[in-house]
């Protein structure tokens, strides 16, 4: 059972951090043969990036519709990424059969997006949730009275007078 962190919390990283959105849409349905093996190519790299920490990877977590999936993931930097993505093995194998069996056919799509944050640059709440994305990646820590709205966790000088 997930345990569930009554009340509020925040997420804590020390320096930059990426967060990289990487995911699979299915275009055909009935092509099953086709995006089935790019779906199942994920759990082999996560495995690998979980076990090997020194990579740079910090933590991910899976989003589905009914059109495919999303995997959110956390890294330390952007070189650590676009290292594994170059030389991480279960990466390359991946990356040439979807080439290979895949390719230009539009029966399945990828997608991938990177976003640098800069030190302090992000902000998080959690409210009654067990610890789930930064927070996992990151520290998870209750929030204090002084970072009790976003613009106090983004340290921002002054309140907005609505």
């Amino acid at each position: 059972m997930t345990r569930i962190f009554p009340g509020r919390y925040t997420a804590g990283i020390e320096g930059s951090f990426v967060v990289f959105l990487i995911g699979v849409r299915i275009n055909r349905i009935w092509a099953v043969h086709r995006w089935l093996p790019v779906t199942l190519a994920m759990s082999p790299m996560l495995q690998e990036l979980y076990t090997n920490k020194e990579l740079g990877f910090l933590h991910s977590s899976f989003h589905f519709s009914w059109r495919g999936i999303t995997v959110i993931q956390y890294w330390r930097s952007f070189e650590q990424l676009e290292h594994y993505a170059r030389h991480g093995g279960k990466h390359l194998k991946a990356w040439r059969n979807f080439n290979q069996k895949v390719g230009a056919s539009g029966s399945v799509g990828i997608y991938h997006e990177t976003y640098e944050v800069r030190a302090g640059g992000y902000e998080a709440m959690y409210n009654n949730m067990p610890q789930y994305g930064l927070a996992k990646a990151g520290r998870h820590q209750p929030i204090t009275a002084s970072k009790e709205t976003a613009r106090q966790r983004l340290e921002r000088e002054s309140e907005f007078n609505i």
